[in-house]
């Protein structure tokens, strides 16, 4: 089901400037949109802030902050914001669009990658949080749904929502606000995050690049915090062997639990990372990682959570703090084997993992030994529908799985744990498990099927729209898909990414608009299906002031409808002052002229005698177009 078509913001014209025209992603604080800036006409991104956060001035001052923080970054390898505002409830960011996919995608589809290939990504992230920490801020939350990935193949980091001023994070108590999978220990402990933590991140980016899954896993993110907290990065080579020692010590540097035993920033591990890649030959840059580990899947460590955090009291001991978003303790912590351990926590730990033991973010208990009701039919239901009916009768709703069925609808609810009509204590948890729908599905046959409906029918069908690449075609229509990776009618396990080739349309040849009026150029590369754009600056050409110096497409360019050619106008020639060579040689005349950049025409009488020059067509001192002729003559008898 295409719940786009739900979404009240779809088609809606927002602060009489932004019309949203598709909902891209949703996230725990915003939704992002493509949409249009009607006054510049273009295509953006609009971070839309849920409306019920619009009333914390917490979360609306972090989201302004977001935009204040990248726009003083302005970086080539950070998405920008344009622009900041809001109407009614609905709070917004209006962002770069990037068309492409993100690293998880990539991940999804490929599973682990090269060496070459996941330090070449890694490059251009390291370089953005280079020049935020520089700057004096920490993003919090990088991991691979924050790195996008270009259809030109520029890799750019994202969401800088979680965003904080280094300055400040020693100071942070409440929540700890980060995504599961890639929090540091600090973060997780002591809500700690400068520079380092990101460094962290990073690693953790990297193992998942090199072998295709997480360093630490768990059936739910309490396990996953304590492994963070009391076990180490295992190896890459360990999972992909025959990985290059130096990628084991770069993944290792960068992900210590200790925070001083990490680079200390971005910059500091770029050089790291430059050096590696310095110490490894072609054949270990391009070594190819086994693909069993591919088609991770988007769970509860993938999304940016609040976690309770206990907080210090006045009297320097700790009480513990309430936050809607609880997580679980590990059920069994994980053997530490020969792992390193880190010093001593101290009390504040020992709160934390009680806390979560008890599945509490509050120090209250309460319990109503006289209050029982049943846990109601949802199965068949859609999660949200599942989730409303399950708290109207006056419970919670605790961790969600994900199984196949050949019975339910993808989406919709098997399963629930208390079963339908068991009678159980109110405010008791119910957790769903959701299908995953048929666990083979085919990929259907997309080809003529405009991109959006391509990418609703994959989701339909369970599968994740992948990569998309642009080819020329003279039989189908522009934005229509060509083709897909893998061909329709394989067989692929659900939510795996399935590439699409997507028609730019046949081509067109640019025709060669130099040194006509901007008015005859537009209309005759408007006529091939051109978009024209005219730079502001005009520059000195040898073309006629007004006419076209220059286009951005050369003649006879391959270009797709729509696309846009840059016509640059002509200020005329430059002009140059003539120097004076009467009396001179015809040698040293013509050398002094053609220093200037002037063409030389020699004139002589008949007869003559010498070669002295007695004038010349334009005078001495005065000035004529550069690269224009000049005339000499030479005196006669």
């Amino acid at each position: 089901m295409d719940t786009t078509l739900q979404d009240p913001l779809v088609g809606r014209l927002l602060d009489g400037r932004y019309r949203i025209d598709a909902r891209i992603a949703v996230g725990g604080m915003a939704t992002v949109y493509r949409a249009v800036d009607t006054r510049l006409d273009r295509v953006l991104a609009l971070k839309v802030m849920h409306p019920s956060l619009a009333a914390d001035a917490a979360f609306v001052e972090r989201f302004i902050r977001e935009a204040k923080s990248v726009a003083r970054l302005a970086h080539p390898n950070v998405v920008g914001v344009f622009d900041q505002g809001a109407e009614g409830a609905y709070v917004y960011l209006a962002m770069e669009y990037v068309a492409g996919c993100t690293l998880r995608d990539v991940l999804r589809e490929r599973g682990a990658l090269t060496p070459r290939a996941a330090l070449d990504i890694l490059e251009p992230v390291l370089a953005a949080l280079g020049a935020a920490h520089r700057a004096g801020f920490v993003h919090r939350d990088m991991k691979p749904e924050n790195v996008l990935i270009g259809d030109d193949g520029r890799v750019k980091v994202a969401d800088f929502g979680l965003v904080r001023a280094v300055g400040s994070a020693t100071a942070v108590t409440g929540p700890v606000l980060g995504t599961v999978s890639y929090l540091a220990p600090e973060q997780i402990e002591y809500g700690t995050a400068d520079p380092s933590a990101d460094v962290y991140a990073c690693g953790v980016v990297l193992y998942e690049m090199l072998t295709g899954g997480k360093p630490h896993g768990g059936e739910t993110p309490g396990q996953v915090l304590y492994q963070h907290l009391n076990t180490d990065v295992p190896a890459p080579s360990a999972v992909v062997p025959g990985l290059a020692p130096a990628l084991d010590g770069l993944v290792t540097a960068a992900t210590a639990r200790a925070p001083e035993a990490r680079p200390q920033d971005a910059v500091a591990l770029l050089a790291l990372l430059r050096e590696t890649r310095a110490g490894l030959d072609d054949e270990q840059l391009d070594a190819l990682p086994p693909q069993a580990r591919s088609g991770t899947r988007d769970t509860a460590e993938d999304r940016t959570s609040v976690i309770a955090r206990p907080v210090p009291t006045t009297a320097g001991g700790t009480q513990p703090v309430l936050h809607t978003n609880r997580l679980p303790a590990p059920e069994a912590p994980p053997a530490s084997g020969g792992a390193r351990r880190l010093p001593p926590r101290g009390p504040l730990l020992v709160v934390a993992v009680v806390l979560l033991a008890l599945g509490l973010g509050t120090g209250v208990w309460y319990i109503n030994s006289g209050q029982f009701t049943r846990v109601p039919a949802v199965l068949g239901q859609s999660e949200a529908a599942a989730t409303k009916r399950i708290t109207d009768a006056g419970l919670d709703v605790g961790t969600t799985k994900r199984d196949f069925s050949d019975v339910y609808e993808r989406g919709t609810v098997m399963a629930v744990d208390p079963e339908p009509g068991e009678r159980v204590r109110g405010n008791s948890t119910v957790a769903l498990t959701l299908s995953r729908g048929p666990k083979v599905v085919k990929v259907p046959n997309l080809r003529n099927k405009p991109l959006a409906e391509a990418r609703r029918i994959l989701e339909q069908e369970g599968l994740a729209p992948g990569m998309v690449t642009r080819a020329f075609s003279d039989s189908v229509e522009q934005g229509a898909v060509i083709s897909t990776d893998p061909e329709p009618g394989t067989e692929r396990s659900p939510d795996s990414a399935v590439a699409l080739v997507v028609s730019k349309g046949s081509p067109i040849d640019v025709p060669d608009v130099s040194g006509k009026t901007v008015a005859e150029a537009t209309a005759l590369l408007q006529g091939e299906g051109l978009t024209v754009k005219v730079a502001p600056e005009r520059i000195n050409s040898p073309e006629a002031a007004g006419t076209v110096a220059a286009q951005s497409l050369a003649e006879g360019s391959r270009a797709a409808g729509g696309d846009v050619i840059t016509l640059t106008v002509s200020k005329g020639p430059k002009l140059v002052a003539v120097p004076d060579v009467t009396g001179k040689t015809i040698e040293d005349a013509r050398t002094a002229l053609e220093e200037e950049g002037f063409q030389v025409e020699v004139k002589k009488s008949f007869p003559y005698l010498g070669d002295t020059v007695v004038s010349q067509s334009v005078q001495g001192g005065g000035t004529a177009p550069e690269g224009s002729t000049v005339t000499i003559t030479i005196k006669g008898l």
